[in-house]
């Protein structure tokens, strides 16, 4: 890597509590902080997507080519958020809401 290049690098990601994931890596700066942001390649049944993780969720960063990445990535079965979930979530702050009275 160049000095004063933006750092990027295709890499499997393993993460504290036995996740992995696997992406094109880089640093992204948000509010001051650094994070390792992680852009997943897109598969047949899922939309590429982008996770940005902070340096103490990480154990190990193993540095690949683009095709062991995409490989890698397609085994783990990572995907994004889904709508339900966030639906859900805001079911279940609504529904103990209801409950608590607060």
């Amino acid at each position: 890597m160049e000095t004063g290049k933006e750092f990027e690098q295709w890499a499997i990601v393993e993460l504290f509590g036995h996740n992995k994931i696997a992406g094109l890596v880089s640093e992204q700066t948000i509010g001051g902080c650094n994070f390792v942001r992680v852009d997943v390649p897109a598969m047949e049944n899922r939309p590429a997507f982008t996770k940005c993780y902070g340096q103490g969720a990480i154990y190990c960063l193993t540095f690949t080519d683009e095709e062991t990445a995409t490989a890698a990535a397609k085994a783990f079965h990572p995907r994004p958020i889904q709508a339900w979930e966030a639906s859900q979530l805001l079911e279940d702050k609504t529904r103990a809401y209801d409950e608590d009275g607060f």
